[in-house]
């Protein structure tokens, strides 16, 4: 049974692979990746907080509500709530399944794409999550020339972007899941290791191998069977804080993951990757900045030692 998910594996990769090339054309690879990324996470969160949303109202006895089938209107009532638990709020005619659906026939796909992002972006503003969701589609530039010389041009490559994410086969058949996370989060981890590696040295910065990840990371707590916090100081794309999930379990990290990072694309990727493996705003930290000038997490943790795996990635860093 392993082998056979093992190759289902190896072909979701080909295909993801196969997909992010046929569709970034001229687009350099390593410019690519924040589209493919970006709407790979748009899917993720869209299909996440609609699964949320009605396992809380089927608790509740209504078996037949669908949040993706949910008027504007009626929705509104339940943002302020969703906000306080999620961190964030998509209406229900910007999820990515109805945005899609209406790719084709609008013209102005890419005003309403760049008006999703920043009202998904909005949504949090006055929330303690405010900082963990700011600024996280500032990389997905819908306008951009790179994706064609006109509106059209781009808004036909959008279509086709949404189009190819939104078959990606990510999604459990009995519906959205903990198997349906770790596909996401797979694809997520598979397209920044494919990237970081094609785009050669300067792109290997942002990204550690998940093998030299994962090895660190078992280092790290030998003998231990849970944590209390995670740290890594030049934390990159989140790679290995990520694995001591893996290694220890989703819920053996008790009070999450604490990292920085000093370039800006790299740590709107961090924060995405955080979300992409269910890892809710309360239970990350990720700073913006340079370690060793301004470390944002010095006071308050390293100097009352409560930081129980503190790691330095990239081996000899």
């Amino acid at each position: 049974m392993n082998n056979n998910k093992e190759t289902e594996r190896a072909e979701l990769h080909k295909t993801i692979w196969r997909i992010a090339n046929d569709l970034r054309g001229s687009v350099d690879g390593w410019d690519f990746k924040s589209y493919v990324l970006g709407m790979l996470f748009y899917r993720f969160i869209s299909e996440n907080l609609t699964s949320y949303l009605n396992e809380q109202e089927r608790k509740a006895g209504n078996q037949d509500f669908d949040f993706a089938r949910l008027s504007d209107t009626d929705a509104e009532y339940g943002r302020a709530e969703t906000v306080n638990e999620k961190g964030f709020y998509i209406m229900p005619s910007d999820l990515f399944v109805n945005v899609r659906a209406r790719a084709r026939h609008d013209a102005n796909l890419n005003e309403t794409l760049s008006r999703v992002f920043a009202d998904i972006e909005g949504s949090s503003i006055g929330a303690e999550s405010e900082d963990d969701i700011k600024g996280l589609f500032d990389d997905l530039d819908v306008n951009s020339s790179k994706l064609g010389h006109t509106v059209a041009k781009r808004n036909e490559k959008l279509v086709k972007l949404l189009d190819a994410i939104g078959d990606l086969p990510l999604s459990n058949g009995g519906g959205f899941s903990h198997n349906t996370i770790d596909l996401f989060g797979d694809a997520y981890e598979y397209l920044m290791q494919m990237y970081a590696s094609t785009a050669g040295k300067s792109g290997g910065e942002f990204y550690t191998p998940q093998e030299v990840s994962e090895l660190l990371a078992r280092i790290t707590v030998v003998g231990k069977s849970e944590v209390n916090k995670v740290y890594d100081p030049a934390c990159g794309s989140g790679s290995l804080l990520l694995k001591f999930a893996k290694v220890l379990g989703h819920d053996k990290v008790r009070q999450g993951f604490f990292g920085q990072e000093v370039n800006l694309t790299t740590y709107n990727l961090c924060r995405i990757n955080m979300f992409l493996h269910d890892v809710n705003y309360e239970k990350f930290d990720i700073a913006h900045g340079d370690t060793l000038t301004d470390p944002a997490h010095w006071d308050d943790e390293l100097r009352g030692h409560r930081f129980q795996s503190a790691v330095l990635d990239q081996m000899g860093r």
